[in-house]
């Protein structure tokens, strides 16, 4: 069969003009693309006070962990010194008490009996005493007078003196029995806060029985515990920089300060650390007692250049900050040191230098090189 000239190459004709059109195609999409992207290399970054940071040197301090708890340094736990039921708790957990407050009572009826027992015998030992001295006298007078013997003297002194002794014996079992009723009321000894309340209305409260704690917040305290191996750099007056957990604290930076107070001399048997003790400032003291802490003991303080992780860009392993050059920022690869736990910053040791400004908060539209301009408030105090 013949085949006309004509019709082969039609489908030539027909995949050269799809070619071209595809061509055409693509070349007007990656106008646009390339246009915008020039675009944006244009457009100048505007930049004002708040969007600049000036680097410059601060206090760096390390130093061995601390940890353990906050524990009031004056505290007392009341408890019972007679047997007796609880009659009323007059305070809860967390109430402030002032010094003599009723804080417990006790049942007092069967020791008010035994006061009203000690005060008859008392009554009776005294006119025992007042008949005996009596006929002592007499005794005394008569045998003054020839009509009494000796002997007869002396056994009526006898009786004087038991009848004394017993006086005496009767007034210190009035005393015990005023006192033990005083032990039924439970007041506070000094002002404080009640931390915790063990007894109810209605409990058997034997000698000895935990009834309420008081609590002196004002005397709060850090009892933590630090490595035996450290012992050799901790001294009395360091700073302490702490966490308190429970406590509302910026971000992680150790927030709490303290000095420390105490050192002990001996490591823990068991746990082979050194018992610390932190006096807190006030402002940073807790009402709550028990509260779990942990820090640093500033035992090295020097200075360094500091960052903070909002001013920094990270890609994988390495650490980069945006730098103002001149009227650009550019991108530059910096060293990390420690965190300082205390500000919540990174320590420079390579990249950067006290007076390099950089920009206070990582862009992820940013690109090395873009041009920036500053805004009136901030070109007097920022130049390139």
């Amino acid at each position: 069969m013949l085949r006309s000239p004509h019709l082969g190459r039609f489908p030539f004709v027909l995949s050269l003009m799809a070619s071209l059109f595809i061509a055409s195609t693509l070349v007007a999409c990656k106008k646009p693309d390339d246009n915008a992207d020039k675009a944006a290399e244009s457009v100048a970054l505007s930049l004002g006070t708040e969007d600049i940071l000036q680097l410059g040197t601060a206090d760096h301090g390390t130093g061995p962990v601390i940890s353990g708890s906050l524990q009031p340094e004056l505290r007392a736990d009341l408890r019972a010194e007679v047997s007796a039921t609880v009659v009323k708790v007059h305070k809860e957990n967390g109430e402030p008490v002032r010094k003599g407050d009723l804080l417990v009572t006790l049942d007092s009826s069967v020791l008010r009996d035994n006061l009203s027992s000690a005060e008859e015998s008392l009554r009776a030992a005294a006119q025992s005493l007042d008949g005996a001295e009596r006929q002592y006298q007499r005794m005394k007078s008569l045998q003054a007078q020839g009509m009494v013997s000796i002997q007869g003297l002396e056994e009526s002194e006898i009786k004087r003196n038991a009848a004394q002794s017993e006086h005496v014996a009767s007034k210190a079992r009035v005393a015990a029995a005023k006192q033990q009723i005083e032990r039924t009321e439970v007041r506070a000894p000094f002002t404080g806060v009640v931390s915790a309340r063990k007894a109810s209305a209605g409990d058997t409260a034997q000698i000895g029985k935990e009834l309420i704690q008081v609590i002196d917040p004002s005397s709060m305290r850090f009892e933590g515990q630090v490595s035996a191996d450290q012992m050799g750099v901790l001294k009395v007056g360091q700073r302490v920089n702490f966490r308190i957990n429970g406590v509302a604290q910026n971000g992680d930076q150790l927030a709490s300060r303290g000095i420390v107070k105490r050192i002990d001399g001996a490591a823990n048997p068991i746990t082979r650390q050194v018992s610390v003790i932190v006096e807190i400032n006030s402002k940073d003291r807790p009402p709550v007692v028990g509260l779990y802490a942990e820090g640093v003991v500033e035992t090295l303080t020097k200075p360094a250049v500091m960052i903070s992780e909002s001013s920094l860009r990270r890609e994988g392993d390495k650490v980069f900050a945006w730098i103002l050059d001149g009227n650009k920022i550019v991108k530059r690869a910096i060293q990390l040191g420690d965190r300082d736990t205390r500000l919540g910053q990174w320590v420079v040791t390579s990249g950067l230098t006290a007076g390099d400004k950089v920009l206070r908060n990582n862009g992820s539209s940013l690109k090395d090189g873009q041009v920036f301009t500053l805004r009136a408030d901030t070109a007097v105090k920022v130049g390139p």
